[in-house]
């Protein structure tokens, strides 16, 4: 967090490309600009760019701003409105002055550039924004190549563009996640497109694991615990006969379509005897709260174990269970509150498909969904390094 003499200084400085001043306190497409442009930190100055709000653009000067909780709102929900991709870090401070208040956006640079916002890519040319042009996303691609430290981001060595379903690439991924404008003056070949959006490393000629895992033709021949594994038992353990045990695999798209369809069908409208001669479709478990952990299992679980996602549904209960604790800056102790990505290219990727509406909601969803349908709070398992589960408890009868 900067002193207050240190943003005097950064006010001063009417050429620094890591600032930018304005009055405006509701421009969110501005705010979002400028978070975008300094996450991919084109410069490489290593050090984060400030938004400061409640400052003249010419001038420096303080203008008397008095900074309300719901700009402060307004600019944290900027971080998980899915938005800015992928997901920017950033605090926000309001400071005092005599002359007045400021709102201030420390925004640090992404390690997964390029990020876009609204499917564009922003960056900072000098002291101005402008949209980036081929050149120079390639650059930020080849700086990602430098920075990447998770799974999803590193090479899937032994894979080729063969591995990749380009026909989803082009029909369904690339437009969702770029914006149409762009999109018609795009004349990279399909590699320098896939690399845009972190799939393909261009470095050692070959598809990310995220390209894998997202368009990948057979993702477990490269990634083998890519899969769920459903199993239905007839009692409430594991010793009970099993009645049916289907797997699920595939691109993400085609995987989160065969989750959705089960579970509407062979879950949610289950039919349920209330009586000897009537029989009724009740609700026992809600299609959003299951869709909603299932989403949660497959965007945090840790991809480097060959283990299954665990989905198994017992007499009164059912359990969802995936390899991988909770992660980097989400701990025991500020769950669900806190989140952080194992997997950032595959998350920005759920959002651009749409599994995602708002990252950091997915719990709270299937938490009011549960309550609405009458069903018990969630029990979640979340403080072993090795392991995440939730168990959610059968609809009991009147």
């Amino acid at each position: 967090m900067l002193s207050n003499q240190e943003l005097l200084n950064l006010l001063t400085d009417l050429e620094s490309d890591r600032i930018e001043r304005t009055v405006s306190v509701n421009n969110t497409e501005k705010f979002s600009e400028a978070i975008c442009a300094f996450s991919n930190d084109f410069p490489n100055h290593k050090r984060p760019g400030y938004l400061i709000i409640g400052a003249d653009d010419k001038s420096g000067n303080i203008t008397g701003l008095k900074v309300s909780d719901q700009l402060l709102q307004d600019l944290a929900a900027i971080r998980n409105n899915g938005q800015v991709l992928p997901q920017p870090a950033l605090t926000i401070n309001k400071y005092d002055f005599p002359n007045g208040e400021l709102a201030v956006v420390e925004v640090f640079p992404s390690p997964f550039p390029p990020v876009r916002y609204k499917g564009r890519v922003w960056i900072r040319n000098g002291p101005t924004k402008a949209i980036a042009n081929e050149a120079e996303e390639l650059r930020l691609s080849e700086k990602r190549t430098s920075l990447a430290r998770t799974f999803d981001s590193t090479p899937a060595f032994g894979s080729t563009l063969d591995d990749l379903n380009l026909e989803l690439f082009r029909s369904t991924y690339l437009p969702n996640a770029i914006d149409a404008e762009t999109l018609s003056a795009n004349h990279r070949d399909i590699k320098a497109q896939l690399a845009s959006l972190r799939l393909f490393d261009l470095a050692h000629d070959c598809p990310t694991n995220a390209g894998i895992l997202i368009l990948g033709n057979n993702p477990r021949y490269f990634v083998p615990g890519a899969y769920v594994q459903y199993v239905r038992f007839s009692g409430d353990s594991m010793a009970s006969n099993v009645l049916n045990d289907p797997e699920f695999s595939g691109d993400i798209l085609s995987l989160m379509k065969q989750l959705d369809q089960f579970v509407k069908n062979n879950i949610e409208n289950r039919p349920v005897s209330v009586s000897v001669l009537k029989e009724e479709i009740i609700r026992q478990y809600p299609f959003p709260a299951i869709r909603e952990l299932l989403n949660n299992a497959v965007m945090h679980r840790n991809y480097e174990s060959n283990a299954p996602i665990k989905f198994y549904e017992f007499s009164d209960r059912i359990e969802i269970n995936n390899p991988g604790g909770l992660y980097g800056t989400a701990r025991p102790d500020n769950f669900p509150h806190q989140n952080d990505y194992r997997n950032p290219v595959l998350s920005e990727a759920m959002k651009v498909l749409g599994y995602v509406n708002r990252f950091n909601r997915g719990i709270a969803t299937a938490k009011q969904a549960l309550a609405e349908n009458g069903n018990p709070e969630p029990i979640f398992v979340f403080n072993l390094p090795l392991y995440f589960g939730v168990t959610i408890y059968k609809k009991q009868l009147q």
